[in-house]
């Protein structure tokens, strides 16, 4: 057996093996690398998904708006917006309030080139160590219970299969946003090539809601918690989930639209 074949099985053992401790529907879609990024397209369901490291202005806006409207959303936080005190009040009204908060690494370090996605430029230690380090981080916040499954977004939203399978092996269920809708575009700033406007970014997806087959069920759809740009995308948020929710769309944490349904 080849070097490369013996690796890939090693792979696949470790990570059939630790999947069993986060536990997904089994209709959940993975994309190539082996992350979760859609739910049952069958279902009128989506989940909020919310990034935040150094950045957090829009964090309670957001919340604003989520409870207003009795939204559940599913935050994913650095250990760098964990530590600034200023943010505190807001971590604590995520789990106050009962948002789904997981950990989006400590150091929000860049996991593979953006070039060469099947090279990694950290190693399975300093993933292992970073990310516990936020988990640790998370938990001594009170936001994370032992014990309990944890989804984890990675940092950029990017990562390859050695990332999937390294979470795996340490029981932290690797999950990224759903694409297509362009709603992840929020993080640019003016000035950005990527930037557009929140507007486009409001019409862009209520667009693709009407273009996929599915709609949006089973979306994760993401946005920011701040990015320092000059228009942010919270103003319309709840223009947004007022819209879907008059096109029949329930809205859950991510962890309760990716798990198994429970036996009746």
């Amino acid at each position: 057996m080849s070097r490369i074949a013996l690796l890939m099985l090693i792979g696949f053992c470790v990570t059939a093996t630790a999947r069993g401790e986060v536990p997904f529907a089994a209709n959940v879609v993975r994309d190539a690398e082996g992350g979760v990024i859609r739910g049952d397209v069958e279902a009128k369901r989506l989940a909020l998904m919310f990034t935040g490291d150094q950045f957090g202005k829009s964090a309670v806006p957001i919340l604003d708006a989520l409870a207003k409207r009795q939204i559940k959303g599913s935050f994913f936080l650095t250990g760098g917006f964990v530590k600034q005190e200023l943010l505190r009040p807001a971590l604590r009204r995520m789990v106050e309030e009962g948002h789904y908060v997981g950990p989006h690494s400590d150091s929000h370090p860049l996991y593979a080139p953006w070039a060469d996605r099947q090279k990694s430029l950290v190693t399975a230690t300093f993933f292992k160590e970073d990310l516990q380090k936020n988990i640790d981080g998370l938990r001594a916040a009170g936001v994370l219970i032992a014990g309990d499954p944890i989804l984890f977004v990675p940092p950029y939203e990017w990562y390859n299969a050695e990332q999937v399978a390294w979470s795996d092996a340490i029981g932290v269920g690797l999950i990224n946003f759903t694409p297509g809708s362009g709603s992840n575009r929020d993080y640019a700033r003016e000035g950005d090539r990527a930037f557009v406007s929140s507007q486009q970014i409001l019409d862009d997806v209520l667009a693709y809601e009407q273009k996929d087959p599915h709609g949006l069920n089973g979306f994760l759809l993401l946005l920011h918690l701040g990015s320092g740009r000059r228009d942010p995308f919270h103003p319309r948020l709840g223009t947004l989930c007022d819209e879907l929710s008059r096109r029949g769309y329930e809205f859950a944490r991510v962890d309760e639209l990716l798990a198994p349904a429970r036996a009746k």
